[in-house]
């Protein structure tokens, strides 16, 4: 009879006491132990087992659990005497930062200073008797959401002592999801003060901290050393392109294989691989999302569930403010494309919109991209990486959170109507009206950006491909005949292997000083497609020149005038 599938359980002990759906990763444990490194950060996207994987550790290490080896029989690492000797022989502090995404400063303080309350509070039993003289159990009642900066510097350290005298032992510290409150600090705006308090804190709990034995950090992101880890030369660090427990989070392919058959699935392995397959963690290039596959097994149909588990706030805001080349790096990997960079894994939140490639090492970190081939380069010293769209989910997510950006402005869908009816006239009038809005949504800077026309098209183009992906081929910005036309709409070829639709060339100008009028610009634009022989691509696809639409697009600020090839232009 196959196993429950319980969806969402991060709970070591719920998933082994009632016979939950888990695929054994205890091997992690023994392989961390005999890697000796004191601090260990590991980062993995969200939904990859980080968590349940921590509380994994804490059930084999914690005194709580002396006696419970059961809960470990029949896995991989009980199958060593050595380990069974260990178990629950270790005090552990479990620490999650995972629920703090405050908007303020003041919140995620109060929030950080509850967590490590709440730790004080497990641990009372360390008040009675004479272990702590009486300025230590003054200094532990202190802790609490009200206690002052230096106090909640000290407190996770202090604990450690505490606990190291009760148990004759030093602690295992265990911090999950370490970076959840930077993320929401950047998106909120309090990024600075937030680095200041955690710097304190993560130096004398991980650094300066004599009784820790060791400890794991988890999160999605390696945030930069400068920022937080400025003064921990003790930290290892794991990411998705290292080789170090590779197989540990996230499920491979014959795990995945093997409970498809456990569930009688047998037979939709290709379909789990198309929608599914595609991460890959240092050399492992067969890595699956475990919360995408539980919830296949339990729903027997494949869907968007990982990339629909959480917002993507972060990731929708870097995309959507971005400048032009963000967009069209976007743009291309919509396409089915290949981003060739070098990657610098540390993430510096406070210069993500200004740092050469940070976002993509912010997408890579986060799951949505993969490494799909790397080259070391000689004369650099770095590794350049092909990164491309993860999986059919994540494309599928990024096609959604396109369209959420227009779905509020009804004139755009207007305007897709009437360029696809050639009505110049309501293209107009609706696109005055989707500028007015979109320069402003697609405009990332503090002040207007000096390239808003630019960056607007290119979220435009965006847009395009979302709405029109079934009728047609959407590129932009790319080689035809002696240039580099602006967009080009290619009709995709119907049944009779015949192009049903018309094919579009679009160009965009901002008006020129010595350009009186828009029309003036309008008409640059179409002079412009004819004589760099734009339309020679569309040709070459069999489309003849009487069915390809050419259109000038001339900006001043936010007005715009749209005019035809072979249409009277005015205002």
């Amino acid at each position: 009879m196959a196993r429950a599938i319980g969806i969402g359980n991060q709970d070591f002990e719920k998933i082994r006491v009632n016979n939950i759906f888990y695929i054994d990763k205890t091997n992690f444990i023994r392989e961390w132990w005999e890697a000796e490194d004191e601090v260990t950060l590991i980062t993995r996207p969200r939904r990859f087992g980080k968590t349940l994987n921590m509380s994994m550790l804490e059930k084999f290490f914690s005194v709580n659990y002396s006696g419970r080896g059961s809960l470990f029989q029949g896995l991989n690492v009980w199958e060593y005497e050595a380990y069974r000797e260990i178990q629950g022989t270790y005090p552990v502090l479990f620490v999650s930062f995972a629920g703090i995404k405050e908007n303020s400063y003041a919140g995620a303080r109060e929030s950080i200073c509850r967590v490590i309350e709440e730790q004080y509070n497990k641990h009372d039993y360390l008040l009675e008797g004479k272990l702590l003289n009486e300025k230590e159990k003054a200094f532990y009642q202190r802790i609490s959401v009200e206690m002052s900066d230096s106090e909640a510097a000290v407190s996770l350290r202090s604990l450690s002592d505490f606990l190291g005298r009760y148990y004759g032992k030093k602690v295992i510290i265990l911090l999950d999801e370490y970076d959840t409150p930077m993320q929401e600090a950047y998106v909120s705006g309090y990024w600075d003060e937030l680095v200041a308090f955690t710097r304190s804190l993560f130096n004398s709990t991980f650094k300066t901290n004599p009784y820790l034995e060791r400890a794991i950090m988890t999160g999605i992101t390696r945030v930069s050393k400068e920022s937080i880890f400025s003064d921990l030369n003790n930290l290892e660090v794991v990411t998705t392109t290292s080789r170090k427990y590779a197989d540990c989070f996230g499920f491979t392919e014959d795990e995945v294989f093997a409970a498809l058959k456990e569930y009688g699935l047998s037979g939709r392995e290709q379909d789990v691989k198309d929608w599914y397959d595609g991460f890959s963690f240092g050399e492992r290039g067969d890595i699956y999302n475990p919360w995408s596959i539980i919830n296949f097994l339990d729903k027997r149909a494949a869907s968007a569930y990982w990339a629909n588990s959480s917002s993507n706030r972060l990731v929708e805001k870097l995309i959507k403010e971005g400048g032009p080349n963000i967009k069209k790096a976007f743009e291309d990997l919509l396409n089915g494309g290949t981003l060739r960079m070098e990657i610098d894994e540390q993430i510096v939140y406070n210069q993500l919109n200004v740092k050469k490639n940070a976002v993509w090492s912010l997408l890579l970190a986060s799951g949505y991209l993969k490494v799909s081939g790397k080259t070391f380069v000689e004369r650099t010293g770095h590794t350049q990486y092909e990164l491309t769209l993860t999986n059919k989910e994540v494309h599928i997510m990024f096609e959604n959170m396109v369209q959420d950006w227009f779905s509020g402005n009804e004139d755009y869908n207007d305007f897709i109507r009437a360029l696809l009816l050639d009505d110049v006239k309501a293209m107009n009038v609706y696109m005055n009206r989707v500028t007015e809005e979109m320069f402003s949504s697609f405009d990332g800077g503090k002040k207007p950006s000096e390239k808003r026309p630019e960056c607007f098209y290119h979220g435009f183009v965006l847009g395009l491909m979302v709405e029109l992906s079934e009728e047609y081929a959407i590129t932009s910005n790319r080689e035809s005949g002696f240039g580099r036309y602006d967009i080009m709409l290619e009709p995709k070829i119907g049944e009779n292997n015949a192009a049903v639709n018309n094919g579009i060339i679009m160009e965009f100008k901002v008006q020129d000083e010595d350009e009186k009028e828009l029309s003036d610009t309008v008409r640059e634009a179409l002079k412009q497609i004819d004589e760099k022989g734009y339309q020679a691509n569309l040709i070459a696809k069999g489309i003849p020149e009487e069915r390809i639409r050419k259109y000038g697009f001339a900006f001043c600020g936010k007005k715009v005038l749209i005019g035809k090839a072979g249409n009277n232009l005015s205002h």
